[in-house]
């Protein structure tokens, strides 16, 4: 089949390059982004550096690998990654992987946490139901009709929003960098963080979703960049994965700031229950009042670009598959599902959400490490076969081991969880994934390379007999 050639073959101008850009990072940088990192940093106190190591490799380095891999298998959404092992696995995958980052858990924190974080502690305590109720009705309205268009997510998210988010957080950076509330080197570090730093920070980035996210904005992120007319699949892949590669490069600044910022806040304040609570603390010491009112509108910002992402990826991911229903049905859905949803409460998601993400997580990141590699050993689906089987043991006992009480510490949950610790490597360290994930590697590409020798011997063989 012949190549769509470009509609536009100059190169982007560097203003081109910009937008795209800013529009992944709106995309990716939503309130778990600002919350998870404060609270961090006050987990961690002094060895805040070692685990912000590990929340880079997972919250940086592992978003900028999945658009990576976008582009390098020329993929246009979640479902083209996991298609190496077919129809059914790539369908359902990417139904999982929306359902997580949608309307089950993502999407919906998009509108509680803003609002839980910056918007209720200004009312009276017997409003907050009802404030939820018309804040995540607003919220996703808003977003809804900002969707509803897919040539206006472009210049919405990074012509108007991200640049406003971007500015109204260098505010705050400025504030806590030159006055620190102390140092962040002599802070208290609790328990978890005094031998397994590096670790917790790696296991702290699972909570952003941001790899996961990365392959469900796939399609978003391809869709922009063919309106730059960039349509053919080698120049769309090639200006995805340096927008992507900017995008993220800046995401892991900003996480580097706020994490040495929730040290720092530890001078003045204890270790505080959720990053939200931190970040309050944060503003309303260095802004009063006035912080509180700047940190909804923050939180607000830039949970709408995510939301705008999430909801669009949803809607042209699911409309591609189930094509009966229209793009814009999907996205009403969506929105609708993502309300609903969020009226639960940020605590209720954020609990029954972090064993979707501890199943989900290791499959993504065998995935999309499968994919920026498929070039040196084909996209061999035995490879991925090999990988992704040896991978769901280990994520199935992830999942329960991090399910709420009700499930983990049952007599089914315990019993998991002591075969989880006496049989896998890491367990504790919640690591437990990688030896069968390399021990599935090794095999597969075992298969791989030395399949073409039995091959060519069991020809050998046949000519041999033949002959005779």
């Amino acid at each position: 089949m012949e190549e769509v050639k470009d509609l536009n073959p100059k190169p982007l101008t560097v203003r081109q390059y910009l937008v795209v850009s800013s529009m992944l990072f709106g995309l990716f940088f939503g309130a778990g982004n600002l919350i998870f990192p404060i609270h961090l940093g006050q987990l961690a106190g002094a060895h805040w550096v070692m685990a912000t190591v590990g929340f880079l490799v997972t919250a940086v380095l592992l978003p900028m690998l999945s658009v990576l891999a976008v582009a390098v298998t020329r993929s246009k959404g979640v479902y083209d990654i996991g298609r190496p092992l077919g129809p059914t696995f790539a369908l359902v995958f990417m139904v999982l992987i929306h359902a997580t980052i949608g309307p089950l858990f993502g999407t919906p924190r998009t509108a509680s946490i803003p609002f839980s974080v910056g918007v209720q502690p200004l009312l009276p305590a017997n409003m907050a139901h009802v404030g939820l109720l018309v804040f995540s009705a607003v919220f996703f309205g808003v977003a809804f009709l900002i969707a509803y268009r897919q040539s206006n997510i472009m210049t919405t998210i990074g012509k108007v929003l991200n640049p406003l988010f971007l500015l109204m957080l260098f505010f705050v950076f400025v504030l806590g960098f030159s006055h620190p509330m102390g140092h962040a080197s002599q802070q208290a570090v609790t328990s978890a963080y005094v031998h397994a730093d590096f670790f917790n920070g790696f296991l702290q980035g699972y909570n952003t979703m941001d790899a996961l996210a990365g392959l469900a904005f796939g399609v978003t992120v391809v869709t922009a960049v063919s309106q730059l007319g960039k349509t053919s699949a080698k120049s769309n892949a090639k200006v995805t994965a340096r927008a992507g590669v900017m995008a993220t490069g800046m995401i892991g600044v900003i996480y580097v700031g706020l994490i040495f910022l929730g040290a720092t806040t530890l001078g003045r304040y204890k270790v505080s229950a959720d990053g939200g609570v931190a970040f309050n603390q944060l503003v309303g010491y260095y802004m009063g009042t006035f912080g509180h009112a700047l940190l909804a509108t923050l939180l607000t910002v830039t949970c709408l670009t995510t939301a705008v992402g999430l909801i669009a990826a949803f809607a042209q991911d699911f409309h591609k598959h189930f094509s009966r229903v229209s793009y814009r049905q999907w996205l009403g859905f969506m929105s609708v599902a993502s309300f609903l949803t969020a009226n639960f409460g940020l605590d209720t998601i954020i609990a029954w959400s972090t064993p979707m993400l501890m199943f989900l997580y290791p499959f993504a990141m065998v995935l999309i490490l499968l994919s920026v590699f498929s070039p040196l050993f084909k996209r061999d689906s035995v490879v991925y076969a090999f990988v992704v089987v040896f991978t769901a043991i280990p994520a199935f006992f992830d999942m329960i081991a991090a399910f709420p009480a009700v499930v983990s510490q049952s007599a089914f949950g315990k019993a998991m969880g002591a075969v989880q610790q006496a049989v896998l490597p890491f367990a504790n360290l919640g690591m437990d994934w990688v030896v069968p994930a390399l021990i599935g590697l090794v095999l597969g590409l075992g298969f791989h390379f030395l399949r073409p020798v039995f091959a060519s011997h069991r020809v050998a063989s046949r000519q041999q007999v033949n002959n005779r």
